[in-house]
């Protein structure tokens, strides 16, 4: 098995932070990003949607998207489980995970796409172009700004996202946090369960994958 990576950026690190859970070994492969090795027609066959992470199998089965080589590595190594062990645990998990995927990483995504310079007429990842839009940007930002907030509540509700273990939930919000350092939104001083929180995930060793 092979794992195409782009080590500073964001969508790989979170199956990278899966895999060092797992306490997997697994070949890597850097692609450049920045210099569009993604849209090489060697990379182009093993993912028409030019993005990173992806998982080739041994049988050349190309898997790509951060949930779907998530999902194949939990099926694939069961343990420690990091999707839940029963239904009920499962269906929470991937509660939580979706709205920190689609509250956090993904405003964060929009903030970033539709400002960074190297990214003019990249606003979306994928295999067409499009140009950015800056109220995006800015709404973008303001979604992060609202995402640290509502993360700070639950937080003190529960030990960890999804509940009393860690899970792929949390690793989506500790790449979040991380991520919205890039576009210079950070959590308020006064989210103390969000710092607590974060102290104790990014001390993990599979936070420096």
């Amino acid at each position: 098995m092979k794992f195409y990576d782009c080590t500073p950026a964001p969508s790989p690190r979170r199956v990278r932070i899966f895999i060092a859970e797992k306490g997997l070994e697994i070949e890597t492969v850097q692609v450049d990003l920045m210099n569009k090795e993604q849209m090489n027609p060697d990379f182009m066959a093993k993912n028409p949607w030019l993005t990173v992470p992806v998982l080739e199998l041994d049988d050349g089965t190309c898997i790509s998207e951060i949930g779907a080589c998530c999902r194949y590595l939990e099926e694939a190594y069961p343990e420690p489980p990091l999707m839940g062990r029963d239904p009920k645990e499962k269906a929470v998990i991937e509660m939580w995970n979706h709205h920190m995927e689609v509250d956090g990483f993904m405003a964060g995504s929009e903030a970033l796409r539709n400002y960074a310079k190297g990214m003019k007429g990249r606003a979306l990842t994928g295999p067409h172009d499009y140009e950015q839009i800056p109220e995006l940007a800015e709404r973008g930002k303001k979604r992060l700004g609202h995402f640290f907030a509502d993360l700070d509540t639950r937080l003190g509700e529960s030990e960890y996202i999804a509940g009393d273990s860690y899970s792929v939930a949390d690793i989506t919000a500790l790449v979040t946090v991380d991520f919205a350092g890039w576009v210079k939104v950070t959590p308020q001083d006064d989210q103390t369960n969000l710092k607590r929180w974060y102290a104790a995930v990014s001390a993990r060793p599979s936070a420096k994958a």
